[in-house]
Parts: C-alpha cells; sequence; structure tokens
C-alpha cells in the first residue's frame, strides 16, 4: 500500500482541511504511515499566527524531508502563503500550494485522478468533527497577520455544510463544531446572485440534521451574538450552552489599538444577556498579554474582566510581532521579562477562576460525552459536559464516543470527578 503523513499545525480550520486531504487520499487507496515508515506523499500544514507557529513549521517541514526520502513533499497553510520563496528553497520540498489553491493541493499530486470532494466524512483521533463553514477574514486587528495570508472572507452554502454533518453523523459523529477563520462573518452566499443567510440561519439548519447531538460554534466576536444567534443557540434541540468569545484584552485603550470592533462592556453585556438566558451557559476565550503600550492598569482590566466572567478555559498568548501588522509599529514596546510575568498571572488566574466555575457543579448529574483513554491508566476517560466543562470519568463500561449520564462527585486542579449513573 502506498502512504501518506499529513502534519497540522494551528486552527481548527487547518484541522478540517488536514482531514479533508486524509479522506481524499484514503479514497485513492492510501494508509497512514506508522512511526518509522516512509511515506510516499507527505503535507504540511502550516501556520504563522505566531513565531513560535513559524518556528514549528519550519520544524517538521525539516522533520518531514528528513525521515521521508524520495517522497511528495507539500507545504500549504498560512506561513507557506507568507513565505512561498523561502519554503520551496528548503531541502527535499516538492511544491508549495497557496491558501486560494489549498483546495486543488492533491490534484496537483495525481491529476486525471476521479478525487472526491474536498470535505470530510470522518475526524481522525477525535469524537468532536470541526466543520469549516467560512474561510478569510474582513477585519485587520493591527496585530494579526491572517487576512494577508488568508484573504478577505468568503463563506460555504448552507446547503453543503448540512450535507457535510449528515455525512458524519451517518459515521458515527454525534457532536459537530462549526469553524472558520471568523465565523462571525458567515453569510452563506457563494455567489452574488443567491441571497444570503445569517450564521442563526446555519446553526438552524445544522440543529435539524437527524442523530446529531450536540452542535458547537467555534470562536466568535461579542458584537457578533446578535438576538437572533443567542435565539437559535439557547432554544436550539442540540446547541450546546457554551461559546468561545473573543475577549484579547480586557482594556478598552488596549482593545481599540488591536482594531477590535468591541468594548470591554460590549463583552460583558454579551456574556450577561447569554447567562440571563441560560444559567448554565459558559465561555471560553482567548487573552493576549504584553500587546504594545499595555501598561499595568491595562492588564487588571483584564484580570478583572477574566473573575467576572470565570471562563471555563482561558487560551493565552503572549504578543507576538508580525512583520506587515500596523502593530509592528507601534511605540510602546513591553519587555519580554513583563510578558512572561503577565503570562504566569494570567495562566493562574485562570485555573483559580474556572476550579471556582466548576465548584459549583459538584453533586450534579449530567450528560457527558465521552472523549479519549488516560493513555497511561486503564478505564480513566475524560470528557467534557454540554457546557464544555472537563469531566474525568473511572469505568469498565464506557468507550470513547460514548454519551453517558454522569454524577458528579467532585473537583480536582485539572477537571471534574465523576461516577457514570448506569
Amino acid at each position: 500500500m502506498k502512504k501518506y503523513k499529513v502534519v497540522t499545525l494551528g486552527c481548527r480550520t487547518n484541522q478540517y482541511e488536514s482531514q479533508a486531504y486524509v479522506d481524499q487520499l484514503s479514497a485513492l487507496g492510501y494508509e497512514p504511515a506508522s512511526e518509522g515508515e516512509v511515506a510516499d506523499v507527505c503535507i504540511v500544514n502550516t501556520c504563522t499566527v505566531t513565531e513560535s507557529a513559524d518556528s514549528s513549521s519550519r520544524h517538521q517541514i525539516r522533520l518531514l524531508t528528513k525521515e521521508n526520502p524520495g517522497a511528495r513533499i507539500l507545504i500549504t497553510g498560512c506561513l507557506a502563503e507568507r513565505i512561498p520563496e523561502e519554503i520551496i528553497k528548503m531541502e527535499g520540498v516538492s511544491d508549495v500550494v497557496s491558501n486560494k489553491e489549498k483546495e486543488k493541493l492533491l490534484e496537483r499530486v495525481f491529476p486525471g485522478e476521479d478525487l472526491p470532494e474536498f470535505a470530510i466524512r470522518h475526524f481522525d483521533a477525535h469524537t468532536r468533527a470541526f466543520v469549516k463553514v467560512q474561510d478569510g477574514c474582513n477585519s485587520f486587528c493591527t496585530y494579526c497577520i491572517i487576512p494577508y495570508v488568508r484573504g478577505r472572507s468568503r463563506s460555504r452554502r448552507v446547503e453543503d455544510v448540512v450535507a457535510e454533518v449528515k455525512q458524519l453523523v451517518a459515521n458515527g459523529y454525534k457532536e459537530v463544531v462549526l469553524t472558520g477563520i471568523n465565523v462571525g462573518d458567515f453569510d452563506g452566499a457563494p455567489h452574488p446572485e443567491e441571497s444570503s443567510k445569517s450564521l442563526a440561519d446555519l446553526v438552524r439548519a445544522v440543529d435539524q440534521v437527524e442523530g446529531l447531538q450536540r452542535l458547537r460554534i467555534s470562536s466568535i466576536d461579542p458584537d457578533e451574538v446578535n438576538d437572533d444567534l443567542l435565539d437559535a443557540v439557547i432554544h436550539g434541540k442540540n446547541t450546546c450552552p457554551s461559546m468561545h468569545i473573543v475577549l484579547q484584552s480586557g482594556s478598552n485603550v488596549i482593545l481599540k489599538r488591536m482594531n477590535r470592533k468591541y468594548t470591554k462592556q460590549i463583552f460583558c453585556e454579551t456574556v450577561d444577556r447569554l447567562k440571563k438566558a441560560d444559567n448554565d451557559f459558559t465561555f471560553t476565550t482567548d487573552v493576549i498579554v504584553g500587546f504594545p503600550g499595555e501598561s499595568d492598569a491595562d492588564f487588571q482590566d483584564t484580570l478583572q474582566v477574566m473573575e467576572k466572567v470565570r471562563f471555563a478555559k482561558v487560551h493565552m498568548f503572549p504578543y507576538s510581532e508580525r512583520a506587515r501588522t500596523r502593530a509592528a509599529l507601534f511605540s510602546g514596546k513591553v519587555s519580554t521579562a513583563t510578558i512572561s510575568e503577565r503570562k504566569r498571572m494570567v495562566l493562574e488566574q485562570a485555573e483559580i477562576f474556572s476550579f471556582s466555575l466548576r465548584a459549583e457543579y459538584v453533586g450534579r448529574t449530567m450528560p457527558v460525552l465521552v472523549e479519549s483513554e488516560d493513555k497511561k491508566e486503564k478505564n480513566l476517560f475524560s470528557g467534557h459536559t454540554a457546557n464544555f466543562l472537563p469531566v474525568l470519568i473511572r469505568s469498565d463500561a464506557v468507550k470513547s464516543n460514548d454519551l453517558v449520564q454522569v454524577q458528579i462527585i467532585d473537583n480536582s486542579a485539572e477537571a471534574l470527578i465523576g461516577r457514570v449513573v448506569l
């Protein structure tokens, strides 16, 4: 059998696209190369959102070329889009494919072959499937390179997304996450003559897919959670009472310098509206520390919002300067030592607040989707509640992808502790 390797860095959109490559390669009779095996075709789906992402992408390219001599090695993604001339000169690289041509990557490897549609039917090693509904971004935040490497916002047709979700459900997936580069820009009208559809329309359409049991929305800005979307999420049959709403900073001064389209007040009002509609609603978020000009007072504003909301999880990013962005030209650079200290404080406070949030659920019985078994400890499984609280379960009666009732009996630093209710 011919063998392949697909390496993915970065966002959920990249993860979706890499899975589409895997499904196409599998349809052609290729199998994944196991550890130590040399592959015939290798794909690296790169990321460039931070300097660390650049470094990781280059490392993976060098590793694949070293371990797979003679393989056809193709590089795509955002780093490949940003510096294609540098990537193509790397030893062993066969081709660099732009983001615009990403969906046709395997057509360049297998010209004339009857390739299946660039869509996913499985989501390997996951119990929840990410479905890309939108690509590109029109926001041009001052720190972000993504609009330059992903292009302007464009959306898929609602009917195409629904068809893909139906296929995933038929293949056993219970939970789906609607994802994209900027999901809030979704308009469901790839062609000018078609009438647009809102994200709320998409949520309602996917929510009707028979057999789907959980539906989530990926990262969204607070100003994009309008009343129609709130209604679709709160009153959906399978929509989850949890949302990843992007904060980045709790300081209005910094938000304005970032060119974010909302204020701290809008963020908190959005959280309050969703909590009022469902008291179990929880939130995850992104936070950037050390943005140029961030004072101690600005940083304290961020900690105060974290304390108010008590996020289930905080994704923390130290500011990373990106060439071509406006923020790269800003004065007021924050020292490395200060960024490190603020990073430590955010992570520490995030753990304290998430522990406090989880503690309120001890004693309750909640449905949990079992996701994975601990690699070291047999019969110890992890999963999440509908409102995205992590739960650890010790049981010999469950397996990955089971949706089970769990009594929450304790809380720990990592997760709630649950007991399966038979």
